[in-house]
């Protein structure tokens, strides 16, 4: 079978480049002369929206979609900070439906989770959002009801500041991603089921073996012990997945415009159901200005991961009279959103190679305080932040346990990492050992819990540990300002993220929402400092509605304020959020499948005593 190279080579030689796009990925195949038009735009205080079944062209493939406006994304949204908008919202489906506008401070009757906010939008009705605008920044909207988000129930919200932008630019183009797949989400959601990693096409194999790539023997039949897969990096791939641009395929080429020398504002959204993205544009630098709509000192990087749901302003700057590449790879490297950055349409530039797959790495399982023999497994002195050790989340670098000295072997066939003594005490710790996390629940939604999880908002995200050069990283973001509460937290509490891939369950502290008997309480105006401990091997996006929370990273009264978090594998997050929303407001992982599996919890608040809502 002819590999990927072997035909780029061939056609190469022989300029046979069309004869053999048939069998290049969709990436790399020829493309169009590109399509430079803007995504279509809504705005005003009086906005009307229609949800509705369509069907959207896709690299020359016409698929179903669920649209609004009848396009894919949905229109943008142009609001304006100070004033009030109302959104008159109908739903032409044959089933309820719903629209929850992500990071934006609103009532929580107006925040669009059916069951917690409001009761969803009934077929052939239509429901009217009223609030006022408090923010400025980049956001994005999509359905909360069923797996309407996967079929292209999504867009962007650009809501411009009542003053000066403190962000300059000549220019600015809206960049949305997403992935699309022509199976039904819930045939897909199926398949999960039965078989967590059925879209995984790039596991190890023994002709790799053989070859000497990934890992050797021995570290092989210690991970089918534990019966984990490093390989599994994303539950859905490019082997279903399409990914998107602004709605359009790789071969569509998506054209953002620019003249050489001006400042192009580039608003990333990342709006997919289920894929992470590493985006660079080959050629130039990024400099991050916004994260998640909240405006950060300025840092420049080469690449950026982007987590579902998450949402990045860069500035770019190209000087040449030339096409750049805008490469959104996805994080497993199964495939990439691809769109050109040019000063006129129609033109292209080279475009990179996916990038070898990453593999898990025992850090990735909650190791990180150890030294197994794998690279990137030793904390550096930075994993434990002053902020966490003063709340006894984590000890500053110590010396790193050698496993192989210490006898650490793991049993055939086992789960159990036999004989790990940490210290005195003497702990004996299994992959599950219960007593690690008391306040998970046991259940069969519980697969391992993170024996010694790190703070890794230091790090680059998965598989970016030596791209040789910048990658963005949650530490190099600073507000701009200072945030508006700098308190002391008044209580702090930990929240574990379980999860089995083998029956594909995924839940907050081993419960998932159908087992909650009770919402998380809190009290108007707290200050509560909030842990959350990936116990899977997997990063998961974490999204807190009607709030937004500082990440504790060292910065202090500057500390990155956001609305959702990446928590990668086997590691944890620590922010600090002020309660300040009554009402009650969905919690969840953004991961489409690992919400609709019951990774999700409410949230309410309530008023002190004695006060009003």
């Amino acid at each position: 079978m002819l590999d990927r190279r072997t035909l780029l080579r061939g056609a190469a030689l022989t300029g046979g480049t069309a004869a053999l796009s048939a069998w290049f990925p969709a990436w790399a195949q020829p493309v169009s002369a590109g399509i430079a038009k803007p995504l279509p735009t809504v705005s005003g205080t009086d906005i009307s929206l229609r949800i509705a079944h369509q069907m959207m062209m896709i690299d020359g493939r016409e698929s179903h979609a669920i649209g609004v406006n009848g396009t894919v994304p949905a229109p943008l949204v142009r609001l304006k900070e100070g004033t009030t908008v109302r959104l008159s919202v109908t739903n032409d489906l044959d089933e309820d439906s719903s629209i929850h506008w992500h990071g934006l401070l609103v009532p929580f009757q107006m925040d669009g989770v059916p069951g917690v906010s409001f009761p969803g939008i009934k077929p052939r009705s239509t429901f009217t959002y009223e609030f006022p605008i408090q923010q400025a920044g980049t956001y994005w909207y999509h359905s909360h009801s069923g797996l309407q988000e996967q079929m292209g129930h999504y867009g962007p919200i650009v809501i411009d500041p009542a003053g000066d932008d403190p962000i300059q630019s000549d220019r600015e183009h809206v960049i949305v991603l997403s992935d699309h797949s022509q199976l039904h989400p819930h045939a897909i959601f199926r398949k999960l089921k039965l078989q967590g990693g059925y879209f995984n096409y790039q596991k190890q194999t023994l002709a790799g073996l053989l070859k000497g790539k990934d890992q050797p023997l021995k570290e092989r039949m210690m991970w089918g012990g534990m019966r984990m897969d490093p390989t599994d990096v994303s539950d859905v791939t490019g082997s279903t997945y399409t990914f998107l641009v602004n709605g359009h395929g790789p071969m569509d080429n998506w054209t953002a415009l620019f003249r050489p020398g001006e400042r192009v504002r580039l608003r990333f959204v990342n709006a997919s159901a289920m894929t992470t993205f590493n985006v660079r544009i080959p050629g130039l630098k990024l400099t991050v200005v916004q994260a998640d709509g909240l405006n950060v000192r300025p840092v420049t990087v080469d690449e950026f991961q982007i987590a579902v749901a998450e949402t990045y302003d860069v500035i770019v700057q190209p000087t040449d009279d030339r096409a750049y590449t805008l490469v959104g790879e996805s994080v497993d490297r199964s495939g990439m959103a691809r769109a050109t950055l040019a000063p006129r349409a129609g033109m292209a530039a080279e475009i990179p190679p996916l990038r070898p797959r990453p593999l898990a790495t025992m850090k990735d399982m909650g190791m990180g305080g150890m030294d197994h023999g794998q690279t990137g497994t030793t904390p550096a002195a930075g994993d434990c932040p002053p902020e966490h050790a003063a709340m006894g989340h984590c000890t500053p670098a110590q010396p790193a346990v050698d496993h192989a000295a210490m006898g650490h072997a793991m049993p055939a066939g086992g789960a159990e990492m036999a004989g790990m003594d940490h210290g005195a005490g003497g702990m004996k710790h299994s992959m599950r050992d219960m007593s690690l996390a008391p306040t998970v629940k046991d259940t069969p939604t519980v697969q391992s819990i993170s024996p010694m999880p790190v703070d890794r908002t230091g790090e680059p995200g998965q598989g970016l540990e030596d791209v040789g050069h910048k990658v963005l990283v949650y530490r190099d973001l600073m507000a701009l300002g200072r945030n508006p509460d700098v308190r002391a937290p008044d209580r702090a509490m930990e929240i574990h993220l379980t999860g089995n891939m083998e029956r594909y369950m995924w839940a907050f502290d081993g419960e998932k929402l159908s087992e909650v008997k009770e919402p998380i309480p809190f009290l108007k105006d707290e200050r509560v400092r909030v842990t959350l401990v990936n116990d899977t091997m997997m990063g998961h996006p974490i999204h807190l509605h009607g709030h937004f929370f500082e990440l504790v990273t060292g910065h202090g009264e500057y500390a990155p304020r956001k609305h959702t978090v990446q928590v990668q594998p086997g590691g944890k997050v620590t922010f600090d959020v002020t309660t300040d929303a009554v009402g009650d407001w969905a919690f969840h992982c953004h991961l489409l499948y690992h919400m609709h599996a019951g990774m999700m919890q409410v949230v309410t608040v309530r008023p002190r005593l004695g006060e009003g809502a």
